[in-house]
């Protein structure tokens, strides 16, 4: 039976989700264009500029690992409410330090707010999107990511051409890093509009409430049909983190584990925190610098339209290998122009072509999969590994690429071949491992899982468990 869904409604939540997005981009994007000043005015060494822009990540590590307990036991919107209040903290504390250690602070501050964020976002959209909708819907959180660094780095611009370089040193860094209260306060705003994720409702017992926010997404039928299948589903589950490390959830922690890893180590926040310097290093004016690094923003912002168009028709896999190919291609290419000492327009071109193909595949797929893979008792504590993963992994990107690019013995051309390795592993990882699980609901996944007994690979005598067509 077909069934009408209210998208206004539908809207109103996934808006919720794609705006802590927008303040996790925000926040990443920020430091990109305040990292040349503030390397000036507290006189930065390599190790301690990268510990300027990697700040941050050290507070994402922890926020993303309680952020799951915590959303599981007080609910996606209370811990949601908590992620704006540090945001807003950080962006008033980040604008007056006179000390770069009170600026490390605040800025691991703003970290717990990410980590929080990437944990209960997607996994808050998931829980409410239909499973024909599911992909795009959780597409809209990395939609809020790119569109806060592509606003932000033209805010960043904008700024910096507010004044001389003496200006900039003084004020131009503080305003980047303080306008990101009013996103803050908005988000916290939200949350007395926005519902509680109805199948966190039906597995604290609170099934009438679920079934309102249900039906009100699709009508009486609909708020039936999940509320049966997500029952179902809570029956078997035990809701214990052990219960991720047994023999049906091993296989999908490890899909999320190695798609988050992958997703830093090809290098994305590499450039979306350094590429002003990246552009700097390669011959590039200060001025026009700024302007590549908002054509980057702009690029990320239109890709990600296109994946959320895609991710439902073509499926995941197939999205993530088209992806994944043209990223080998193009850091294979900035990292030759690196080596024949090039830049310009050509290195431009290559960036923004490794640019696309993470936008329209491994940024936003790796949220979509790994938000939709687990049991609803266990998501948020499966999404704090997964977020943990993701933000540890980069950490290491953001503290090595000042020093790699500045070693004599790796230099910039070697350290974009890296990231071209990581990003072949990722492509075979993706064609041996990942199942597709476009069209369907949580709980069908979550038997399927269930079906599988923990195998670690597909089952031998299924028709569709060939390489190219992997199902669950």
């Amino acid at each position: 039976m077909k069934t009408s869904f209210r998208r206004g409604y539908l809207l109103l939540i996934t808006l919720n989700g794609a705006l802590g997005g927008f303040l996790f981009g925000y926040d990443t994007a920020v430091i990109n264009g305040a990292n040349q000043l503030l390397k000036t005015f507290f006189d930065l060494d390599p190790f301690r500029e990268g510990l300027a822009s990697s700040s941050a990540i050290l507070g994402c590590i922890p926020g993303a690992a309680v952020a799951g307990f915590l959303s599981d036991r007080f609910g996606r919107k209370r811990i949601l409410l908590l992620a704006a209040a540090l945001y807003a903290i950080s962006a008033l504390w980040s604008a007056i330090p006179t000390r770069f250690d009170e600026f490390l602070v605040a800025r691991f501050i703003g970290g717990l707010g990410i980590g929080v964020s990437s944990m209960v976002c997607p996994v808050y959209i998931a829980e409410v999107s239909p499973g024909a909708w599911r992909g795009r819907l959780t597409s809209l959180f990395q939609l809020g990511i790119v569109t806060g660094i592509f606003l932000t780095l033209f805010i960043n611009a904008f700024i910096q051409s507010l004044g001389n370089q003496e200006w900039n040193l003084l004020w131009g860094w503080r305003l980047m890093l303080g306008a990101e209260l009013a996103p803050a306060l908005l988000l916290a705003g939200m949350q007395a509009v926005a519902p509680e994720s109805p199948r966190w409702l039906a597995a604290q017992d609170r099934v009438e409430d679920a079934r309102r926010i249900l039906e009100r997404i699709g009508g009486p039928e609909h708020a039936t049909r999940e509320l049966a299948a997500i029952r179902e589903a809570l029956r078997q589950e035990e809701g214990r983190l052990a219960e991720l490390f047994t023999g049906p959830m091993r296989r999908p922690l490890v899909i999320a584990v190695l798609l988050m890893a992958f997703s830093q180590f090809s290098g994305i926040n590499a450039i979306m925190y350094y590429s002003t310097n990246i552009f700097v290093t390669a011959g590039v004016g200060v001025a026009d610098a700024f302007t590549a690094t908002a054509m980057i923003g702009l690029v990320n912002l239109v890709m990600t339209f296109v994946a959320i168009g895609l991710v439902d028709r073509l499926g995941r896999r197939l999205l993530l290998l088209a992806g994944l190919t043209i990223q080998v291609l193009a850091l294979g290419a900035v990292g030759l122009m690196f080596a024949q000492d090039g830049g310009g327009l050509a290195l431009l071109i290559a960036i923004l072509a490794f640019i696309a193909a993470f936008a329209m595949a491994l940024g936003p797929v790796s949220w979509v999969v790994c938000s939709e893979i687990f049991p609803t008792r266990v998501r948020g504590r499966a999404m704090s590994v997964a977020t943990f993963t993701i933000w540890s992994a980069c950490y290491l990107v953001a503290q090595t690429f000042p020093v790699l690019r500045d070693s004599a013995w790796v230099g910039p051309a070697r350290t974009f071949w890296l990231y071209a390795v990581f990003s072949v592993a990722a492509w075979v990882f993706v064609w041996r491992m990942l199942p597709e699980t476009k069209g369907r609901s949580l709980e069908e996944i979550e038997m399927a899982w269930r079906r599988r007994g923990g195998q670690s690979g597909p089952p031998p005598n299924q028709p569709d468990s060939a390489p190219n067509g992997i199902s669950l």
